[in-house]
């Protein structure tokens, strides 16, 4: 049996529902001061930043420039599409109810956040950063958001990665949300009981939660972690 399988993390963008449903996120949350830690070509940041949202999104995505950016989209989006295609077993669609419709979807997400990149560039909303090492103050944010990076690029980056990457998110944010759980191939992934521990041994709080979204087949929880007050 395959496995859904990339060689490097690929742009592939989500929408501001869809944040929504992976992170929990209530009115109360969306009106927070919020970090988005590798959101990629995510239209998130512009849906919020329209609704009157605080956002800055990181990654190192934003070294690029938009066309550049739309470029790589398009190199990656059928190399994605085709291992989704062989991989079907391994997806729930019923919101979402084929690859060709998933395909639009992300196209029309991805030129939004296209749209919005050189406005929000120059506004400091997209700012080149990557995890571990953030350039941002302690508590520079009340909510911080990862999705679709850590843990499931767990083949790519280690234990301690993961364990360096959300200490400094805790540091940065009073709150952070980590979706999903799993790893590329659908598997619970291998760093997470050793990165539980290792906050735990910082002296942080967490806690998984189910969430209500599921597209890879049982990556419906989050991680919920807290600093003590």
């Amino acid at each position: 049996m395959t496995t859904f399988t990339l060689e490097q993390v690929v742009p592939w963008g989500r929408t501001l529902g869809e944040y929504q449903a992976m992170f929990r996120l209530d009115a109360t949350d969306l009106a927070k001061k919020i970090l988005g830690c590798g959101d990629g070509p995510a239209s998130f940041n512009a849906e919020l930043t329209r609704r009157g949202g605080s956002v800055i999104s990181v990654d190192p995505l934003y070294a690029f420039d938009r066309q550049e950016i739309s470029q790589r989209i398009e190199e990656t989006s059928a190399q994605v599409l085709a291992q989704l295609q062989r991989n079907r077993d391994q997806f729930v669609w019923d919101r979402i109810g084929s690859v060709a419709e998933l395909g639009q979807l992300r196209h029309e997400t991805m030129a939004t956040f296209l749209a919005d990149y050189d406005a929000g560039r120059a506004q400091g909303r997209y700012l080149l950063a990557a995890l571990p090492d953030l350039p941002f103050a302690d508590a520079a944010f009340d909510l911080a958001l990862c999705s679709h990076f850590l843990f499931l690029y767990s083949d790519h980056l280690d234990t301690d990665f993961h364990c360096r990457a959300l200490r400094d998110l805790c540091r940065v944010a009073v709150e952070i949300r980590v979706f999903p759980l799993l790893d590329l191939g659908g598997r619970k992934s291998p760093h997470l009981e050793p990165v539980l521990a290792c906050l735990a041994n910082a002296g942080l709080s967490t806690a998984i939660e189910p969430v209500h979204y599921e597209f890879q087949r049982g990556a419906n929880q989050m991680l919920r972690i807290t600093r003590p007050d």
